[in-house]
């Protein structure tokens, strides 16, 4: 973390790195967690009389994202330690032990078990079905070019949470809603993986961003396009009206322009690119509310 971030400033001593393996310097990471849950809940019918549901879901992303950067950073210690980018993170630089990040993460899914009993019973055990693909999902980069597929059907399993705590079931709507938003994450993380494409060749890491190279750009165009029509299919099968077209047409500009300009080759411009996905989310979630 920078310093003189808000955690250095406001967080007692103790906390700052339970704070900064939590990553709660860098909310995008809340945010994009966070919004399929909402997408899920709006395409299902919520409205202001489910504000109940949003709130739930957003104290769950903050708690979920914690964990899953918790489970990440105890798998991933030792190469973390030798990517620049990551190598200040609390375990990576020694300031955290394995054993209290492990009692960290008892203590974060211990509250995220306790919003989960809030929800019906489908969506707790929904919710606990995902547990695998969080706790897999850091391997992945070491069996596999495509950790980003994993880690879009992984962060992207809200969409089905929102629709069944509101519906009580599943339906093909939810489902493909669901694929769209894992390959706009396919998408905006394999900009993110630009940023550490050097230090992943030398360490041995895979990424799409290694797979893909200098082909990356057309394939954004093919990530973000079927994420688009996706969405959109969802939309149609759920019934949403023509104002939902209009918004989406909206995310789907930002994407392409997106797609369209990033420099793959600068890490601040990627890392722009990546956070620039908070406006998209938000562009989705209105199109769904106004649909």
């Amino acid at each position: 973390m920078e310093a003189g971030g808000w955690i250095d400033r406001y967080a007692p001593g103790p906390v700052r790195p339970y704070l900064r393996l939590m990553r709660l310097d860098r909310p995008i990471g809340v945010w994009l967690l966070l919004l399929p849950c909402w997408w899920g809940l709006a395409l299902a019918g919520a409205g202001m009389d489910e504000a109940r549901l949003f709130v739930l879901f957003a104290i769950g992303a903050v708690i979920m994202r914690g964990a899953g950067c918790t489970i990440n950073d105890m798998i991933d210690r030792e190469i973390d330690a030798q990517v620049a980018r990551t190598a200040t993170r609390p375990l990576a630089s020694g300031e955290v032990s394995l054993v209290r990040a492990g009692l960290f993460l008892a203590l974060l899914m211990a509250a995220g078990l306790a919003v989960l009993t809030a929800f019906n019973q489908v969506t707790f055990v929904l919710a606990l079905a995902a547990l695998p693909l969080v706790i897999i999902y850091p391997l992945m980069k070491r069996v596999t070019w495509w950790p980003q597929l994993f880690l879009g059907l992984t962060f992207n399993w809200g969409v089905l949470l929102g629709w069944t705590a509101l519906r009580g079931d599943m339906e093909p709507a939810a489902l493909v809603l669901y694929g769209g938003a894992a390959l706009w994450t396919l998408g905006y993380d394999t900009i993110y993986a630009h940023q550490d494409k050097r230090d992943d060749a030398l360490i041995g890491v895979k990424s799409t961003a290694l797979r893909l190279g200098a082909h990356t750009r057309p394939w954004l165009f093919v990530f973000y396009g079927g994420a688009v029509a996706g969405i959109g299919l969802a939309g149609w099968l759920a019934g949403l009206n023509l104002m939902f077209y209009a918004v989406l047409a909206l995310a789907a500009a930002h994407l392409f322009r997106q797609a369209a300009r990033v420099n793959m080759d600068d890490p601040g411009d990627c890392l722009a690119a990546f956070k620039s996905n908070l406006w998209v989310g938000l562009l989705v979630l209105a199109a769904l509310l106004l649909g």
